[in-house]
């Protein structure tokens, strides 16, 4: 899934069982999990920043929950803890009438996380991003970012892996369970959730909590559509977070909005973002066409915000009818934009006869994936998601 670019999507892990809302705490470190009564939002479609150096392996954003709320954790580059060690992506999932959060670890092996398919190596089953060869990371060019300062030597190309180790995920969903990814651990990832396990670093947990005390990243602010989506390094989100929170710090109104902001009434504006990333990447809708509609999305979720604060968080009835006759017209407009004589290339498309995508997930591959790629005992590999 991507657009020249990708998706990279989130989690982290603690909990609370709370029926709407969650405590802010420095999740799964402590032993503690997070359940919240209504799913994440969709996961944010964005640009993988370049590789900032040699070891550096990269690490999904995920959506975190804390006392304002679901919040984007920062997709990053960061090292490992120690040689021969992957990382694991958190991931949320349905347990019980309430959406788990299971926290991110390193380990030799990289377990389950839900068949949520995060870009950039994590495609839902494994990682193919690289491959530890001895005591240096080789990194698998067909799944990451490369350029800048740092040109790595150390690169090979393996495209099958990333084929063969996908879940289709049009609509983004960063969920595994009923109406997102319906995918249960294989017995070798059941196997490798019982190894020597390491803790997200410090260097993690602090990017999280950096996360979680900026207003730009909270779901109910952003409607979705997080204002830092990845960083080359921890560092370098970390400077802008403190700006943000000291320029303008989250509210007591924010944490109240936070709480009972359901993602689900921004789920049809993240597939609204799908269609139109799918037009211009075809050439089908030209920069033009599609900063109009990318505006005219953000206008209602201005709208949505608006509404919410007035309200105490929540959309009245007649509210929730508006929004979902603004996104009509919003998806009317899409279409036809996609369908007219003006492309990205200049030449007119060829005509469709197909009727815009629906909104539900497809269902993942029905063939089991193959095992994960080894070496040295680890499952390495890379891959660059396809929109």
């Amino acid at each position: 899934m991507l657009f020249r670019k990708s998706i990279r999507t989130l989690m982290i892990a603690a909990a609370l069982v709370i029926p709407l809302a969650a405590v802010a705490v420095p999740q799964a470190r402590a032993g503690i999990f997070i359940s919240v009564g209504f799913a994440p939002p969709v996961l944010p479609v964005y640009a993988q920043p370049y590789c900032p150096g040699d070891g550096y392996i990269w690490t999904p954003g995920y959506w975190a929950y804390g006392d304002a709320g679901y919040y984007w954790v920062p997709g990053v580059w960061v090292l490992a803890p120690r040689p021969g060690f992957l990382w694991t992506p958190a991931w949320w999932g349905w347990d019980g009438g309430f959406y788990r959060f299971h926290s991110g670890y390193w380990g030799p092996h990289v377990g389950f996380y839900g068949g949520i398919n995060y870009g950039f190596g994590y495609g839902g089953f494994g990682f193919f991003g690289g491959e530890w060869r001895g005591g240096r990371f080789f990194y698998n060019s067909a799944a990451g970012n490369f350029g800048g300062d740092f040109r790595p030597q150390n690169v090979y190309v393996d495209r099958d892996v990333v084929v063969h180790n996908t879940i289709i995920n049009n609509n983004h969903v960063s969920f595994n369970g009923p109406g997102g990814i319906n995918r249960q651990p294989t017995e070798q990832e059941s196997r490798f959730a019982n190894e020597q396990h390491l803790q997200p670093t410090g260097a993690q947990v602090q990017h999280e909590n950096f996360a979680g005390r900026d207003r730009e990243q909270l779901a109910s602010v952003n409607g979705g559509r997080p204002g830092t989506m990845a960083a080359a390094n921890v560092n370098s989100y970390h400077s802008l977070a403190v700006q943000h929170a000291a320029s303008q710090p989250i509210s007591e109104t924010d944490r109240q909005t936070g709480k009972t902001f359901n993602p689900s009434v921004n789920q049809r504006e993240g597939n609204q973002q799908q269609r139109i990333a799918n037009g211009v990447r075809d050439g089908q809708m030209t920069s033009g066409e599609a900063g109009r509609a990318d505006q005219r999305q953000a206008n209602i979720d201005n709208q949505v915000h608006n509404d919410r604060v007035q309200n105490g968080g929540t959309l009245t009835n007649q509210e929730r009818n508006q929004i979902n006759n603004e996104q009509n017209g919003a998806s009317r407009q899409i279409y036809n934009e996609n369908h007219n004589a003006n492309t990205q290339h200049g030449t007119p498309p060829e005509p469709r006869s197909t009727p815009p995508p629906p909104h539900n997930n497809p269902p993942p591959h029905n063939n089991p994936p193959p095992p994960p790629h080894n070496n040295g005992g680890n499952n390495g590999g890379g891959q660059h998601d396809k929109h």
